[in-house]
């Protein structure tokens, strides 16, 4: 059986991306999907766009990867653009919406947010609408039909939920986890490419980090929102929830 390690939303955290990749390696994974928002916030977004170039099969585009790539003259995504130089810029602009395979005779769709948008935010509580409406053909896509398997990242909260018989999964985020301080990734296990039913697995892996190295990280490099980077990384709590 195939076993795809699941990354989302690095946020230019070198320090919980390296984690992440020594805990994939040990446990002898080859397959790396990408699920976008490998920027902002984090105070090493050229380091990580390197290395998910470099390590990941398939990336696709979250919302901060787009920000930046059409913003880039804009104050607040400046810092990292200039960080990230007119190569990784242009590389993040070209990176795909959504992507899908079959596993195990299930069709699997990964998209960063949801299938409407690297903007449209989905959570776990949302109405049933909302989350059955992850399941529809992406926009990038509109011939194709509704998908057995949904994985996506955005929220930073990992979970599993069966809507009408369909999966729905967050990896969670490697970077900036807003449910529990440590970094979050998801393992997909089937026969890759398989239209037939066969043994199907998720697995959602938590691995910590050294958090206190990451934040001397990030004062050094004086990034822009310090204090609320480091609130979030140490907390977990999404510094918009944070007196």
């Amino acid at each position: 059986m195939e076993r795809i390690a699941i990354v989302s939303d690095i946020h230019g955290n070198m320090t919980a991306w390296e984690a992440v990749m020594k805990d994939i390696q040990h446990r002898g994974l080859n397959r790396i999907f990408c699920l976008g928002d490998l920027v902002g916030k984090g105070p090493q977004p050229a380091e990580v766009v390197d290395q998910v170039r470099a390590a990941c099969e398939v990336v696709i585009r979250g919302n901060w990867d787009e920000l930046i790539a059409v913003n880039q003259d804009v104050r607040d995504f400046t810092w990292q653009a200039e960080r990230l130089g007119a190569d990784r810029v242009s590389y993040l602009a070209s990176l795909p919406f959504s992507y899908e395979f079959k596993l195990s005779g299930r069709t699997v769709r990964l998209v960063h947010a949801s299938p409407q948008s690297v903007y449209h935010r989905v959570q776990p509580w949302d109405e049933m609408e909302k989350r059955l409406a992850m399941f529809d053909p992406p926009t990038d896509d509109s011939e194709a039909g509704a998908a057995d398997v949904v994985g996506y990242g955005d929220v930073h909260n990992a979970f599993l939920q069966y809507l009408d018989g369909k999966m729905l999964f967050n990896t969670g985020s490697v970077g900036n986890p807003l449910d529990l301080p440590q970094a979050s990734y998801c393992i997909l296990e089937g026969e890759y490419g398989d239209d037939s039913q066969k043994p199907f697995n998720l697995q959602f892996v938590r691995v910590p980090y050294d958090i206190e190295h990451e934040v001397r990280i990030a004062q050094k490099a004086e990034i822009p929102a310090l204090e609320a980077y480091i609130r979030e990384i140490r907390s977990g709590i999404y510094r918009g929830l944070q007196e």
